[in-house]
């Protein structure tokens, strides 16, 4: 008869450690990917209200900077963190005209913003035309909002990244 091997039990303590180490490699793993990979911010703007409200938690992919027309971007401005709307891309000539806002020369009915969009007295000239890499931002509430009309166009790779999720987590 051949003799079974009897496993020894293990220890207390050994199971403790063993869990340790796998929560320190869980902790260390979304610090990881949280630095390099993505960012979280909470906003605390009105300029994006209806769509993004202050309080709620911006997710951000830090590596994904190439943006279409209608994605958010997350940028920092005068060391506070915005989330702002693309609204041109490279190439794209912007105007803010009597009849109103113009993307090369054909007004722009977005069913986003709210309120109306006017330049400000201070602020970019227009029209501007977007050299390479360069994106142009404006809020929801384009009336709350310093977006491109106060500062200009943006580089791409100046923002922060594009905007993955928003969480809603007011009244927590």
């Amino acid at each position: 008869m051949a003799k079974e091997k009897v496993k020894a039990p293990t220890s207390v303590l050994s199971d403790i450690l063993l869990l340790l180490l796998k929560i320190l490699i869980v902790i260390l793993l979304f610090v990881l990917l949280f630095t390099f990979l993505f960012g979280a911010t909470r906003y605390n703007d009105v300029a994006m209200e209806p769509n993004i409200k202050s309080g709620d938690l911006v997710i951000y992919s830090r590596i994904d900077k190439d943006f279409d027309v209608g994605q958010e971007a997350a940028l920092k401005y005068q060391g506070k963190t915005q989330v702002m709307r693309v609204v041109a891309t490279a190439g794209d000539t912007v105007d803010m005209t009597p009849d109103g806002f113009t993307v090369n020369g054909a007004l722009q009915e977005e069913p986003n913003p709210q309120k109306e969009t006017l330049p400000y007295t201070e602020g970019v000239t227009f029209p501007i035309t977007l050299k390479k890499g360069e994106i142009f931002l404006l809020g929801d509430d384009r009336e709350n909002s310093a977006d491109s009309r106060v500062y200009g166009a943006v580089q791409q790779e100046d923002t922060l990244g594009k905007v993955l999720n928003i969480v809603r987590r007011r009244n927590f």
